[in-house]
């Protein structure tokens, strides 16, 4: 059963400005280790670095979405950090606030499962997040 749904679009150029303005100091309020260390493995082309760090930050808007809470509540940047499966499928992964929101969503007898869409198409980015709820009940 779904349990929370999310959605963001942004203009990956407003990242750009952002990121320009300020740096380290943004990168590091906002994103994982993990979320830099992608990004930064595309230096060679500036754009696909912008763009990198521009799906992320729609995916934890879609993320935060999800969860019901916005960047609140308990809920922040850094609790939520896109991460591939080992067959490439991207996913987020929970820390600190957003895990426990997660955890208070989920019913009991239940696991929950984030599904995630992200895309950009200069200038835009945009991502989707499902949050499902499978049972652990065997069939």
């Amino acid at each position: 059963m779904i349990i929370g749904i999310g959605s963001d679009l942004i203009d990956i150029r407003r990242v750009a400005e952002v990121i320009e303005r300020h740096g380290d100091r943004f990168l590091n309020r906002i994103f994982t280790e993990a979320e830099r260390a992608k990004a930064e493995r595309r230096a060679k082309n500036e754009k696909m670095v912008v763009a990198t760090y521009a799906k992320r930050f729609a995916a934890k808007e879609a993320c935060s979405k999800a969860l019901g809470t916005g960047i609140r509540h308990g809920v922040w940047w850094r609790d939520m950090g896109v991460v591939n499966l080992p067959g490439g499928r991207p996913t987020m992964q929970l820390t600190g606030g957003a895990a426990e929101r997660l955890k208070a969503l989920t019913p009991a007898g239940h696991d929950a499962r984030i599904d995630l869409s992200i895309t950009d198409d200069w200038p835009l980015a945009q991502a989707f997040v499902i949050i499902s709820a499978v049972s652990l009940a065997t069939s």
